[in-house]
Formats: C-alpha cells, sequence, structure tokens
C-alpha cells in the first residue's frame, strides 16, 4: 500500500507539446496548463506535485519540473497532447488553437494517494477531466480550483478548438470552489459580455471566487465583492501560458493570503511571465520590486 503525500497545491492537467505560429516564425514550446502553473506555485517555495499524462518521449519536461523542486506524478500515453497556437497577426491575443492529438482521460485513482490543500484543474479540452474525477476529488478536504477552458474547449472537424455549450456546467460548477476563465470564455459560458455581470453569473452557480483574465488585467469576484489588478508586461513574448499562469500564482497566494493581496502578486508574476517564453522562472525579489513599483 502507497503512503498518502501531502502539498500545498497539486495540479493536474495533460502535457501540451506545443507548435507556435506567427508571422516571423515557427517553434516548439513545452506547454500544458499543469506545466506553467507548477512553476508559478512552486517559486513561493509551496510544496507543489504535478500530475500530467504524456508521452514517454517528452518525459524532459518532466525533469525539468523535478529540477525545481516539483513532485511529478506522470502517467505515459501512447501521445502527447499536441496544440498549434497560430497568431495571425502581431496581436498576442487574437490566435488560434488547434488540436491534433491527445493524451487521454485522467482517472480518479491517479490521486488515491495525494492530499493538498488545494487541487488545481489545468486542462486543454473537453473530456480530459471526466466528472467523477471532479467528483472524487470534492471528497477530499481541499479547495477545488478550476480553469473553465479544459470544460468548455473541444475539437471542431479541422481540429480547431472551440468553444462549445457546456450543457453539464452547473453540475460540475456546483462543486468548484474558485472557477477561472478568460474574458472571451466568461462570455461563451454565460452570455453576458459585461465581465463583472460574467462573473456574477458563474458565482450564483457555485463557486465562491470567481477569476477571469482578460488582455488588461485580472478581475476577482470574492464572497460577493469585486478586485481588479493590472498587468504590466513590458511585452506580450510569453502570452501562451498567461492564464495558467494566473490562477495557480493567485491560488499559491490565496492559501495564506486575502483576495486583494493575491490579485495583486498574481497580477505582477503574470505580467513578468508574460515577458519570457516559457514558464515564470523569475526570482520572488523580481515579484516584489514589480509589486512595489506599479502596485502600490
Amino acid at each position: 500500500m502507497q503512503s498518502v503525500k501531502e502539498y500545498d497545491i497539486v495540479i493536474f492537467g495533460n502535457y501540451t507539446k506545443d507548435t507556435i505560429i506567427t508571422p516571423s516564425d515557427t517553434r516548439m514550446l513545452d506547454g500544458g496548463g499543469f506545466n506553467y502553473g507548477a512553476h508559478a506555485a512552486r517559486m513561493l517555495g509551496l510544496r507543489v506535485a504535478a500530475v500530467t499524462r504524456l508521452a514517454r518521449e517528452d518525459k524532459h519536461v518532466l525533469e525539468r519540473l523535478v529540477s525545481v523542486g516539483i513532485d511529478v506524478y506522470p502517467s505515459f500515453s501512447p501521445s502527447s497532447t499536441h496544440m498549434q497556437l497560430i497568431y495571425p497577426t502581431s496581436d498576442p491575443d487574437k490566435r488560434i488553437l488547434k488540436c491534433t492529438a491527445t493524451a487521454g482521460s485522467f482517472t480518479p485513482d491517479q490521486f488515491n494517494t495525494l492530499e493538498a490543500k488545494a487541487f488545481l484543474i489545468n486542462g486543454s479540452i473537453r473530456g480530459e477531466i471526466p466528472f467523477g474525477v471532479v467528483q472524487s476529488l470534492r471528497m477530499k478536504k481541499a479547495i477545488l480550483v478550476a480553469d473553465i477552458q479544459g470544460f468548455i474547449r473541444t475539437i471542431a472537424p479541422d481540429c480547431t478548438l472551440v468553444n462549445a455549450v457546456w450543457p453539464e456546467k452547473k453540475e460540475y460548477l456546483a462543486l468548484i470552489d474558485v472557477l477561472k476563465a478568460d474574458v472571451v470564455e466568461a462570455e461563451a459560458l454565460t452570455g453576458e459580455a459585461d465581465k463583472r455581470k460574467a462573473a456574477s453569473i458563474i458565482a450564483s452557480w457555485g463557486p465562491r471566487e470567481v477569476v477571469i483574465t482578460h488582455q488588461k488585467g485580472i478581475l476577482v469576484l470574492a464572497d460577493g465583492v469585486f478586485h481588479e489588478a493590472d498587468f504590466h508586461a513590458k511585452s506580450l513574448v510569453g502570452r501562451s501560458g498567461r492564464g495558467d499562469t494566473c490562477i495557480a500564482s493567485y491560488m499559491a497566494k490565496r492559501l495564506t493570503e486575502s483576495p486583494e493581496r493575491a490579485i495583486v502578486w498574481s497580477a505582477a508574476v503574470t505580467s513578468l511571465k508574460m515577458e519570457r517564453e516559457g514558464p515564470f522562472l523569475q526570482p520572488e525579489h523580481e515579484v516584489v520590486a514589480l509589486i512595489e513599483a506599479k502596485y502600490t
């Protein structure tokens, strides 16, 4: 019988082998919300575990997580999830996502020996996180956090990812404590373009906190109170992984701090992350310096 391991945060989702296509070049990048999120949470010194599915040929990403002190629990599948992130113009917020292969779905038994203060569900597409997994995690004494992208994104016949109607949304969201969405996803989920109104609708379905990212920053609705913080990135070359970094850094700080402090921390971390491709690796003092310069 395996012993139970305890963490501050357990983050999970499929590893994605990303192809970034811009007007100037095409390049490969190690992606996946679990990857971006685990790095962002770990930089605070928290005990972080990453649970993922991927092909053995891509196990180098696991070695990088281990090298910064993150425990990894992989399940190997015939293929990793393959994503194309196409940026037709220089605007990093205008992109087309395509998925040509997936690493499959998680199962409840992957979390039998894991306990945490918070579990962060960070899937890429619908079907990756079955309802049984959410139900089993709800039985644990932990904050249950979810990124909406893994539930409303579906794969169209041409492999493009689209935000589709989610018939089971209320059933799922009744089990979630904190939900993250970007402003486009929030509108697709609620039919409401105004991000404050969308956040209120989502909160009425169960989550006590709603985190919405948008081009300029972050909106949080926590226990009926709104909080906002802007991004202050000098460039947007590292736009991919923005939302994953945002929710993980928010929850990492939120475990011990108020929503007001957590959103500022998250905005600063995400701002610095967007200036560089790949996961967040900057030291804590750079985050503190940016907060002192822009958020006080």
